[in-house]
C-alpha cells in the first residue's frame, strides 16, 4: 500500500484469564488502515472481531493480558502508553468507537446535550456555553432534526435510529481520526440501517475519518468496506481488497461466509451455513483451527498452522490450499453458483 498508513497492528497476541482457565483470544493479530480508508473486520461470534478493536481502542477488560504485540496510531505504540495517558491523550480524542447496542453507551439519567459535551469539557479548553453550541452542531451534522430541542431530551424519549446517532455524535465530539463501529446497525431495522450507514460514510468524507466495522454481515462489507480481514478463531485467515473478498476469495472459511449471504433467487428450501461450530480456544488448536469444518482439509491441516499466502500486493489468506504443492481444487459447481448469487445480492 502506497497510502500513509494511520493505524498498524502488529503480532497482537491477547490471553484472557477465566474460571475455566486461558482463553487465547487473539493469536498473533497484524493489519493495517490506511489514512481516510474503510476497514472490515469480518467473521462469526467469538473469531476475535471486538476483541481486537477493544485492544486498539484501550478498553480491554481486566482479565485480558496483552501478551505481545505493537499498536501503531500514526507511529505511537499505544501498548506503551499508561491506561491514563491512554485516557488523557488518545480514548474519544483521536480513536473513538460506537456499539452495538446504543441504550447500552448511553446513561439513562443525564440528557443528550450532557452525554455529547461531557467529553468536550473533560479533554477540550472550551466553555460550557460553547460545548452546549457544539452539541447542537453534532446533533444536526448527524441529521437529527430540531437538535436544539433534542439536547434537552433523555435518551427513553428518542428512538433507536436517532439514539444511534446521538452515539455517534458523542464519538465524534472530541473529533477524532478513527471511528471504530461495532456492529453499529445490528439493532435497528433495515431501512435505518441503511441510514446510519449512509451516515457514517457522509460523516467520513466530510470529517477525514478513518473508520472501522466490526461486523457478521457482508452485506455491510460491500455496501462501505475499502479493505476486509476475516477473522477465524483469534486470527486474520484473509485479507485483501472489497473486490478480492468478493470475487476472488482463497480461504474455505471466506467461501462459508459468502455462501451464507441470503438472497432472494436461491432455489433451496433453506440457508447456507458452515458445519460444525469454532474451536474452543481454551485449548488452542495445534493444526488449522478450520480444519475440522473444512471439506477440503487435507493431512497437514491437522498438524501445522499454514502461513499467510501472498496472492497480489493486497490480497493474502492463510491456507494450505495455496502452497504450491497442494492438488487444485475445482469448485463444485453448487459452490460456484452460490457465489455468484452472493455477489449479485452485494451488489457487486
Amino acid at each position: 500500500m502506497n497510502e500513509k498508513i494511520i493505524l498498524s497492528v502488529e503480532n497482537l497476541d491477547i490471553t484472557f484469564r477465566t474460571n475455566a482457565g486461558l482463553v487465547h483470544a487473539i493469536r498473533g493479530v497484524d493489519f493495517e488502515l490506511p489514512a481516510g480508508k474503510t476497514l472490515a473486520l469480518v467473521g462469526e461470534s467469538g473469531s476475535g472481531k471486538s476483541v481486537t478493536m477493544k485492544a486498539v481502542a484501550g478498553l480491554l477488560d481486566d482479565n485480558a493480558t496483552v501478551n505481545s504485540g505493537k499498536i501503531f496510531y500514526n507511529g505511537l505504540d499505544l501498548l506503551t502508553l499508561s491506561k491514563r495517558d491512554l485516557r488523557k491523550k488518545i480514548n474519544g480524542q483521536q480513536i473513538a468507537m460506537v456499539f452495538q447496542d446504543p441504550m447500552t453507551s448511553l446513561d439513562p439519567t443525564m440528557t443528550i446535550g450532557a452525554q455529547i459535551t461531557e467529553g468536550m469539557l473533560l479533554h477540550q479548553k472550551i466553555s460550557a456555553t460553547d460545548a452546549k453550541d457544539k452539541a447542537v452542531e453534532l446533533l444536526k451534522l448527524v441529521g437529527l432534526n430540531e437538535p436544539e430541542k433534542r439536547v434537552k431530551n433523555y435518551p427513553h424519549q428518542l428512538s433507536g435510529g436517532q439514539r444511534q446517532r446521538v452515539v455517534i455524535a458523542i464519538a465524534l465530539s472530541c473529533e477524532p481520526k478513527i471511528l471504530i463501529c461495532d456492529e453499529p446497525t445490528t439493532a435497528l431495522d433495515v431501512t435505518i440501517q441503511a441510514r446510519i450507514l449512509d451516515l457514517i460514510q457522509d460523516l467520513q468524507k466530510k470529517m477525514g475519518l478513518s473508520v472501522i466495522y466490526i461486523t457478521h454481515d457482508l452485506g455491510v462489507v460491500a455496501k462501505v468496506a475499502d479493505f476486509v480481514n476475516v477473522m477465524y478463531a483469534g486470527k486474520i485467515i484473509e485479507a485483501g481488497t472489497v473486490d478480492e473478498i468478493f470475487y476472488d476469495p482463497r480461504h474455505p472459511y471466506t467461501w462459508g461466509l459468502l455462501l451464507a449471504m441470503p438472497d432472494l433467487d436461491t432455489t433451496e428450501d433453506r440457508l447456507y451455513s458452515i458445519p460444525g461450530s469454532p474451536p474452543n480456544l481454551l485449548h488452542e488448536p495445534i493444526g488449522d483451527a478450520f480444519a475440522a469444518r473444512n471439506r477440503f482439509a487435507m493431512k497437514i491441516d491437522e498438524r501445522e498452522q499454514p502461513p499467510m499466502f501472498k496472492i497480489s500486493e493486497t490480497h493474502s489468506a492463510a491456507t494450505w490450499l495455496l502452497h504450491p504443492d497442494a492438488p487444485k481444487i475445482e469448485l463444485p459447481r453448487e459452490l460456484r453458483l452460490r457465489l455468484e448469487r452472493a455477489r449479485k445480492a452485494a451488489n457487486l
